[in-house]
């Protein structure tokens, strides 16, 4: 399985304290063992998975995307969005994926 880590979700693990770090660093591998693990948005963020989890006494959530192969059988690869509090968490989260340039799609014929 493949990890991504987006740059918003990046730039807030860099800033964090080494004890939330490493609170992060283990809800990855809760998800990474069980993509499910989270809940699943609906409307436009359809898409997104979101994981809640707490660290002193604050509640982070922890959005991410499933990627799976063509067959649909197993997951390939999980981007990691964003990581924050739950103020303007996903109106932040909207705005990134609209910034966020589509992924380029394959021409008939080409591999």
């Amino acid at each position: 399985m493949k990890i991504n880590y987006k740059r918003p979700f990046a730039q807030f693990v860099k800033k964090a304290s080494k004890p939330l770090q490493l609170a992060i660093e283990d809800r990855i591998l809760e998800i990474c063992k069980d993509p499910n693990i989270g809940e699943q948005k609906a409307g436009d963020l359809r898409e997104i998975w979101v994981y809640k989890f707490r660290f002193n006494k604050q509640e982070y959530l922890i959005a991410y995307k499933l990627g799976q192969s063509k067959q649909g059988i197993s997951f390939v690869w999980i981007s990691f969005y964003q990581i924050g509090s739950h103020e303007n968490f996903y109106s932040q989260l909207k705005k990134y994926l609209q910034q966020e340039p589509a992924p380029e799609k394959v021409k008939g014929g080409e591999k």
